[in-house]
């Protein structure tokens, strides 16, 4: 029976996932037990329920059915972002949002996993090639369409998980170095000119010398290089349109001491409690910053600081061990795999999964600016959820079907 269930089902990832959903629970109902919303905690259980019965759902569809369905997701998922700039909810300055009674429903998080989809479908397919520029910059437009309507929400944090999901696929799909550094370069630009000119200078000088050395033909070298400079230079024009709230995440990521009573006080309340947390912790429901509520909702975006407070490092440093078995399993799964779809399909939603766990935590560190990224498992948020189980409950499919071509 054992041997059966092991030949059919990964269980490392399904246990690490399942073990992350429990650490999750407990982890949100401490955050809440003192903040008067334990309501927060009951419906965490009710979406890591459902999200666990879906799971199970898709690891047993058909692994044909389950390809048939990419682009009937993906351009369902472009209709609700249409829709939801229509017609959603704004909440903290997004319009990403329907209600559903009790509940809300956040679209961009499904419409990443139907990009993955759709993208594997269409990269799989024998006529194409990442070497080819028509085909390049298909794959780009795939991207691209959802992306722009997420930026339109505006929803900064989901659009870096689309870029992290991209490179890794394009990364996978053996992209030239030149497609990949044309990508990583005015992105690496940009963010040095926020921090200053000098440093701005240096990384034109090292990515120009960079881009000269892989250049696939002088003048698409040229432009990329002048992307690069103007994308930096035009950083301070982006930097004033961008709302306030925004522009006061990332001066708090500059210098997080300027406003410790203002936008940097969850940042800084972050990095004291999981300091504070020592070896071993200080046990679970005793962690004074979580149960004085220093960091306000602590559920969502900074939930990492609960074990790491309560169970100290050897409570962190689980989490991170778990995830670390979820996303090499996934790159496994992606070199294991027959089918190429399978193959770019897993590599995308272990991208997703990582992009997602690398900024949160890095967050809840003080390593990154909080742009509102929720830890896969742990964070409360009913689409989060659901959406992780349906990325596990694909990755399982996969595995199952691995010698399918």
């Amino acid at each position: 029976m054992f041997n059966y269930i092991q030949r059919h089902f990964d269980l490392q990832v399904g246990v690490a996932s399942l073990l992350l959903s429990i650490i999750g629970v407990l982890s949100v109902y401490s955050a809440t037990f003192d903040a008067h919303a334990m309501g927060i905690f009951s419906k965490q259980m009710y979406w890591m329920i459902l999200g666990t019965v879906i799971m199970a759902v898709i690891a047993l569809l058909p692994f044909r059915f389950l390809q048939s369905l990419s682009w009937i997701a993906y351009f369902s998922s472009i209709f609700l972002l249409v829709i939801v700039l229509l017609l959603g909810r704004t909440v903290s300055g997004s319009t990403s949002w329907f209600n559903l009674g009790a509940f809300r429903i956040q679209p961009s998080e499904f419409a990443k996993i139907s990009t993955v989809l759709a993208l594997a479908s269409y990269l799989s397919r024998s006529d194409v090639s990442l070497q080819t520029p028509r085909d390049l910059l298909t794959a780009v437009a795939i991207v691209a369409v959802p992306v722009g309507l997420i930026l339109l929400q505006p929803d900064f944090g989901t659009t870096v998980i689309y870029a992290g999901m991209f490179f890794a696929v394009l990364f996978w799909g053996g992209a030239s170095r030149f497609t990949l550094l044309a990508i990583v370069a005015p992105l690496a630009c940009a963010a040095a000119a926020l921090i200053s000119t000098t440093l701005f200078l240096i990384a034109v000088a090292v990515f120009g010398i960079l881009i000269f050395i892989t250049k696939e033909n002088r003048l698409v070298a040229a432009v990329v290089f002048s992307l690069m400079v103007l994308l930096g230079i035009s950083v301070q024009v982006i930097y004033d349109g961008l709302r306030p709230y925004q522009q006061k995440r990332i001066d708090t990521f500059l210098n997080p001491n300027a406003d410790p009573l203002g936008a940097g006080y969850n940042s800084l309340q972050s990095r004291v409690a999981i300091g504070s947390g020592g070896l071993l912790g200080k046990g679970f429901l005793r962690g004074s910053q979580t149960q004085l509520n220093f960091i306000p909702e602590q559920w969502t975006d900074f939930i990492f600081c609960v074990p790491g407070e309560e169970f100290g490092f050897t409570g962190a440093a689980t989490v991170l061990v778990l995830f670390a078995v979820l996303l090499l399993r996934g790159v496994t799964l992606s070199s294991i795999v027959k089918s190429k779809y399978a193959s770019y399909a897993a590599i995308g939603v272990t991208a997703i999964l990582a992009t997602h766990v690398c900024l949160n935590i890095g967050m809840a560190l003080g390593l990154l600016p909080v742009i509102g990224v929720p830890l896969p498992f742990l964070s409360y948020g009913g689409s989060s959820m659901l959406a992780n189980t349906t990325m596990i409950g694909i990755l399982m499919n996969l595995y199952t079907n691995r010698k399918e071509y």
